[in-house]
């Protein structure tokens, strides 16, 4: 009997001979709401009646222009976590209005924009790990987190605790399948918060060893590449364990990684072969946990108008050299942050009421430029 043809073998006869086979790695953040990466069966089911209470404390942030779906969860009263691309998108890409976007907690009535929203000083209110992250090599999955506050506290029925756990703690309760995932799927038929339990989080896949992986990933050693099974919208989404007082938060799922086989000539992709999805990625909470402390104590400023008295208090001392335009972003957080060192304050780089009022109320903070702020400031 005549053996089938291979499609691969096929392609790689007409190709010139010094072509090579290479894998090229992404991170899969988006996709059509159909598309889900599940590995094995679908093991998405209902939350149990016991959990109930945790999808209490889950919400979605949305964004009615792009149609843009995300999960969130409550870390505090007002404030809520979720992936840094469900704001920011990726590099190259155009990021969303944060002023366009709200958070829904499940079943509440009334969404809740985020804090500045209304007076332009939303950036104020938003930290992340990256506001341009790459996806692909060295992908940036791991400052793919966010902590967003909210116009007023919306989480009243309790918050998840921030659990920061070392990887490899978190692996071994995955290896006796006390890690699950609760989050929001657009591509199933019911829009409600979904269950998945006994994720794997592992190193070493069929397709991929942890060498290879760890080459694709920046700050590698605070990912979790989970098992968890995802759909369009869950994309941050918390990965939970039991704990004293209910659900603990042990990371964040932000995306799929991804390899695609292709044939290669002088660094030129010749040929593409379908994508293998090798597990989906989270962000430990180990990577977020100084920034969550500090955010929640933080009193950022709210308005505008605030935010451009503050650079304008900045510039005054020659530490700021951005635009005056009352918008938060890299350049005066390295601003802020340099006036922090030099008045011998906590380095937050958030503009807060407390930088305000040492910037406005202090006279004996050293004017003129601090050595090295060009740099700092270009961040």
């Amino acid at each position: 009997m005549k053996r089938p043809r291979s499609p691969v073998l096929d392609t790689l006869r007409r190709l010139p001979a010094l072509s090579t086979l290479g894998i090229l790695a992404c991170l899969g953040l988006t996709g059509p709401p159909a598309a889900a990466s599940v590995f094995g069966p679908d093991e998405r089911v209902p939350l149990p009646q016991s959990l109930r209470p945790a999808a209490a404390k889950l919400g979605v942030f949305s964004d009615a222009a792009s149609h843009s779906v995300c999960t969130a969860f409550c870390v505090a009263p007002d404030v809520v976590a979720t992936a840094a691309h469900c704001l920011y998108r990726t590099s190259g890409e155009q990021p969303l209005r944060l002023s366009d976007l709200f958070f829904r907690l499940d079943g509440a009535a009334k969404p809740v924009k985020i804090a500045g929203a209304q007076t332009g000083a939303a950036e104020a209110n938003v930290t992340s790990g990256s506001t341009k992250l790459k996806v692909h090599p060295p992908i940036d999955a791991t400052r793919d987190w966010a902590l967003v506050r909210l116009a007023h506290p919306a989480c009243t029925a309790g918050v998840f605790k921030v659990s920061s756990k070392p990887v490899d703690e978190v692996m071994k309760l995955a290896g006796t399948g006390q890690v699950f995932n609760i989050a929001y799927h657009r591509d199933l038929p019911k829009w409600q918060p979904m269950l998945n339990t006994g994720c794997s989080i592992k190193r070493d896949f069929a397709d991929a060893d942890w060498q290879t992986i760890r080459r694709d990933f920046s700050n590698p050693d605070q990912l979790l590449l989970h098992t968890c099974d995802t759909g369009a919208a869950s994309s941050g989404s918390p990965l939970l364990v039991d704990g004293a007082d209910g659900p603990e938060v042990v990371g964040i799922n932000v995306g799929t990684y991804v390899q695609s086989k292709v044939i290669m000539l002088n660094g030129e992709v010749l040929h593409r072969f379908k994508s293998d999805d090798v597990a989906n990625t989270g962000v430990n909470a180990s990577a977020f946990a100084p920034a969550f402390a500090t955010f929640v104590a933080a009193d950022t400023l709210t308005e505008r108008r605030d935010v451009r008295q503050l650079q304008d208090a900045l510039a005054a001392r020659g530490l700021y050299i951005g635009t005056r335009d009352g918008r938060f972003g890299p350049v005066l957080r390295a601003s802020i942050e340099v006036f922090e060192r030099a008045s011998h304050m906590p380095v937050t780089g958030l503009a807060t009421h407390t930088v305000l009022h040492a910037l406005v109320g202090e006279s004996d903070v050293v004017t003129g430029k601090i050595p090295g702020m060009e740099t700092a400031a270009g961040r």
